[in-house]
């Protein structure tokens, strides 16, 4: 059974919209009603935005168009930016987070992986760990500059 691209791309951002509702939620103690609208939203931007990206014949990652839509849809001329803003801001920036992280843990080739040696298991903890304390630490950091620590 193989599944197609488009196929993907809405299990994908289903997913995504599920992982959002419930970590908001769990996570963050804010409401289902209240955080719907906002990742309604960014589930639009996301899948028009790797729309865009798959009818646009330059190669450059997907990502890329859908972070300049989102700053579109966002920027001030825009007339949409205030509804916008309004519903995403009800949404705690670790949700997103939380979501892409599982997302990119689908993406693991596990087969590849299992042929490696156990030495490779080890190496990725120990990046996955380095990545991890380097952000937290560049987190703080800021966050202590901005004086929101």
């Amino acid at each position: 059974m193989s599944i197609n691209y488009r196929d993907l791309t809405i299990t994908l951002l289903v997913t995504s919209v599920l992982t959002m509702i419930i970590s908001n939620f769990i996570g963050y103690h804010l409401s289902i009603a209240g955080s719907i609208p906002g990742i309604l939203i960014l589930a639009a931007i996301a899948f028009v935005g790797i729309s865009i990206g798959k009818v646009i014949p330059i190669k450059i990652p997907i990502i890329i168009y859908v972070v300049l839509l989102g700053l579109l849809v966002a920027s001030p001329i825009s007339p949409v930016a205030v509804p916008v803003i309004q519903y995403t801001s009800k949404i705690n920036p670790m949700t997103i987070i939380t979501a892409v992280g599982t997302l990119a843990g689908l993406g693991i080739d596990f087969k590849s992986f299992k042929q490696q040696s156990w030495k490779m298991f080890i190496i990725a903890i120990l990046i996955f760990t380095g990545a991890f304390l380097t952000q937290a630490i560049f987190a703080e950091v800021f966050l202590r500059i901005t004086h929101n620590g």
